[in-house]
């Protein structure tokens, strides 16, 4: 079962609202109880003056006329029982009902005494007061109780209670209702993001508007456009590694396959070695093709995650120059390496970091003549760690050396064998790892001078230069 956003908001506005209600319902019927009895208690003390003023002694003796005025500011549709007790000093029945239920306390001095009871089977309300008398026989104060019934007291404390708890559920009534219209207004934004979503071409990467959305949720809209980004990315940078595949094996594999069928149609065995030899050749030529092709799509921004480490670049160098060193002396070439005690720490992916040396090593060794020297140097200078491969070779024309970090970009005219991929994958590599690279002509020409700069792993000292 789906959750609906606008059902619960609307829930979590309206419980609270529910719950003042409800603590409002109770503190209405308290204040109604409270307002019946004070009119009710303003009744019985009117009635019981009145009646009290009537106390007076005559030949010799106590008496109380009771006045029909304070009987009748009782009346009422709810025929309330109006009953009365007058006691003289000496606690004498003078008038009234000898059954009205007496105060738990006499009243102090002249002040009133409210109080509720029983009287017979109904719930009273009855106020006590004491009325001096003045009397040559008995002086003293004279007990005056006027009760009623409470049933009028209890038809309005319900009338008051429900009219305003009635005033109440309207309210909440237009509450809920205003917010409702003001949900539905607010979160317009979303429900047309959630349609533009649903109704979206599913192989449309077109990034979304965050300005028609509130600013609570442009957070998720750039995530989401971010997210949207990086598919357009892998898919360019997918798309991009099967032309550069196809571009590069298209041509070997039609040599393969001619190499094939002429080895097929040979008898004689020397002719078929020298085929099979060809074959195996274009087999290697096309296994480096396929590395540096993926080694190319994974040091690509947007490419598989880098997984870093703290690496000892330094360290690196040299292992890559040993396995070098074979080719250097094939072709009596001078490769030498210079590099501090010192380790020069970076956080980088050995992989990666590898091939950065060895295509520059490499790149140097194919293109300078036999005889020649190579010098790779090491060393650090503000918190980067720089790296300088020279050769002797022919150098590289100003104007090219923009051009050869381009893929498949090969200078012309070329004798040597390669795929023009070694600089760009250097390139892609450097950036990888938030550096730099220049190509300059060594001093004095010809040759060609490879300057790499990459920044030094932090809370390290730094080796000096």
């Amino acid at each position: 079962m789906s959750r609906s956003l606008r059902a619960e908001l609307l829930a979590w506005l309206l419980l609270p609202l529910a719950a003042i209600v409800a603590f409002n319902g109770w503190t209405l019927r308290r204040d109604a109880t409270r307002t019946a009895d004070l009119i009710t208690d303003r009744t019985l003390l009117a009635s019981a003056r009145v009646i009290a003023e009537q106390v007076k002694e005559s030949d010799g003796r106590v008496e109380s006329l009771i006045p029909p005025s304070a009987l009748e500011m009782f009346a009422s549709p709810d025929r309330e029982k109006v009953i009365y007790r007058v006691l003289s000093p000496s606690g004498e029945l003078i008038a009234g009902f000898p059954d009205v239920v007496e105060p738990p306390a006499p009243p102090q001095g002249l002040e009133p005494a409210y109080y509720e009871g029983q009287f017979r089977t109904e719930p009273v309300r009855a106020v006590a007061l004491a009325q001096p008398v003045i009397s040559k026989v008995e002086g003293g104060n004279a007990l005056v109780i006027v009760a009623t019934t409470l049933h009028g007291r209890d038809r309005l404390v319900n009338e008051i209670w429900q009219s305003s708890l009635r005033d109440q559920l309207v309210l909440v009534g237009i509450a809920a209702l205003l917010a409702l219209l003001g949900l539905r207004r607010g979160l317009a934004p979303l429900l047309r993001l959630r349609d533009e979503l649903r109704n979206r071409d599913p192989e449309s990467l077109t990034a979304l508007d965050r300005n028609r959305v509130q600013g609570e949720l442009r957070p998720v809209i750039d995530a989401l456009n971010h997210a949207l980004e990086r598919v357009r990315v892998y898919i360019l940078l997918q798309r991009r590694f099967v032309a550069d595949a196809s571009h590069q094996l298209r041509t070997p594999l039609a040599v393969l396959k001619t190499q094939v069928a002429m080895a097929r149609r040979d008898d004689d065995p020397q002719l078929r070695h020298e085929a099979l030899s060809a074959i195996e050749r274009g087999v290697d030529n096309m296994g480096r093709v396929v590395n540096q092709l993926l080694t190319l799509a994974r040091a690509e921004p947007g490419g598989a995650a880098l997984r870093k480490e703290r690496l000892d670049f330094g360290a690196i160098a040299r292992d890559v120059l040993v396995g070098l060193g074979a080719i250097a002396f094939d072709k009596d070439i001078d490769l030498s390496f210079e590099a501090p005690d010192a380790a020069l720490p970076i956080n980088g992916h050995v992989t990666l970091l590898r091939e950065l040396v060895t295509n520059l090593v490499d790149n140097a060794l194919r293109h300078i003549p036999e005889g020649g020297s190579v010098a790779v140097r090491l060393a650090s200078s503000k918190a980067a760690i720089l790296l300088v491969v020279e050769d002797n070779g022919p150098g590289i024309p100003e104007a090219d050396r923009e051009r050869v970090f381009e893929r498949f970009h090969r200078l012309a005219p070329s004798t040597v064998e390669g795929t023009g991929l070694g600089l760009a994958i250097v390139k892609e590599i450097v950036a990888a790892h938030d550096g730099t690279i220049a190509l300059t002509e060594t001093q004095p020409p010809p040759g060609l001078r490879v300057e790499v700069r990459l920044p030094m792993a932090e809370d390290q000292p730094s080796p000096s230069v």
